[in-house]
């Protein structure tokens, strides 16, 4: 679990790092200055200035930042930021949010030719690698749950008093513990590299909508791309996944203007290490599948318009367009500062709702 989670951190720094990377890499292009490119935060334990960049690497190590000469103040000098034209200033801002999308796209792409798992239906046959049912949801308070099932679990065998079923077909697992209601029943779970035995007794009476486990269930097997079409593969996951997440976040807007319960649950730093620590032991695979998808969450929140965010600096950017005349620095620093400290804030309360989950 330790080495789990210094991948963990090593890998959310890593996609800092990368998205500003792409604010680096765009303000270069651009012929604009970059005064420091920064992982982690100050005080500094290596330094070193090379083409006109000071690089360092800092002692705090929750990110990386880039100084970028006229960004946060005017200068008049020709490689400044605030010398730049609307359109270059908008690319330097957006290179920060489409790396993360890029990120996500590379991964699919090493998914998607490496072999990822896919659902599959009972009745598909043929050259299926490694076919399986897996547990994708738990209901609460479920006697799966209670036993201490969990979501990614593998079922490769079940047990009765009576019988013993070992299949790889959701129907036929339906089936056994329909058939055993009330009885206790014994089932072997793959987690990872771990294999457990747990028993647990099914429902009689339901919820419904549960059933007697409940669990749901879906058929998986490992499918893959030749390395020609898995690019395009994983380029089309990143924009499919994007658009379900979008999808996501206006059915939660809705239903929480008509004051209607959104089932969103937000989640912070703890939260994030805990679905690390899971997908970990699921597998590497599982384990980059979730850094591609945090990094197109991460992605939609930095584009949203709201100061603190590169879409905010964006949104500032175009009221300065239509205006024709900078915003007062003072005015923006202000902004920014208020709705930094909100999401500081926020973040504080999401943390210690993490940590109430966990324990």
């Amino acid at each position: 679990m330790v080495l789990t989670i210094i991948i963990a951190l090593i890998s959310l720094v890593a996609l800092m790092v990368l998205h500003e990377f792409g604010h680096f890499i765009i303000a270069k292009k651009f012929g604009v200055k970059v005064e420091e490119f920064g992982i982690g935060y100050p005080p500094k334990i290596w330094a070193k200035k090379f083409g006109g960049t000071l690089y360092s690497i800092n002692l705090i190590p929750f990110g990386a930042f880039v100084r970028i000469l006229g960004e946060s103040e005017k200068n008049n000098s020709s490689d400044s930021y605030s010398q730049k034209p609307f359109w270059q200033k908008s690319l330097i801002i957006l290179g920060g949010v489409v790396s993360f999308w890029i990120v996500s796209a590379v991964i699919f792409t090493f998914i998607m030719a490496k072999g990822f798992p896919t659902q599959i239906e009972d009745a598909d046959q043929g050259n299926l690698v490694n076919p399986k049912v897996q547990i994708i949801a738990l209901a609460p308070e479920s006697p799966a749950e209670v036993a201490g099932i969990k979501i990614g679990d593998t079922i490769t065998n079940l047990k009765s008093q009576s019988s013993e079923l070992k299949t790889d077909k959701v129907k036929a697992v339906q089936d056994f513990i329909d058939g055993n209601k009330g009885k206790q029943i014994t089932l072997t779970i793959q987690r990872g590299k771990e294999t457990v035995d747990i028993s647990t007794t099914p429902r009689i009476l339901p919820p419904e909508g549960e059933g007697p486990l409940g669990i749901a269930l879906v058929r998986t097997a490992i499918k893959s791309y030749p390395w020609h079409i898995a690019p395009i593969e994983g380029v089309k996951t990143t924009i499919s996944l994007t658009k379900l997440a979008l999808e996501g976040w206006i059915t939660a807007i809705v239903k929480l203007v008509k004051k209607e319960p959104t089932g969103v649950q937000l989640m912070g730093p703890v939260g994030i290490f805990s679905l690390f620590v899971q997908a970990g032991g699921l597998g590497y695979i599982y384990f980059l599948q979730l850094i591609a998808v945090i990094s197109i969450f991460v992605a939609l929140f930095n584009i949203l318009p709201i100061p603190a965010t590169d879409g905010g600096k964006l949104m500032f950017l175009i009221i300065e367009k239509i205006k024709g005349k900078p915003l007062s620095q003072k005015f923006t620093q202000n902004t920014e500062l208020a709705f930094f400290s909100l999401l500081i804030i926020l973040m504080i309360f999401i943390t210690i709702k993490d940590v109430q989950r966990l324990f």
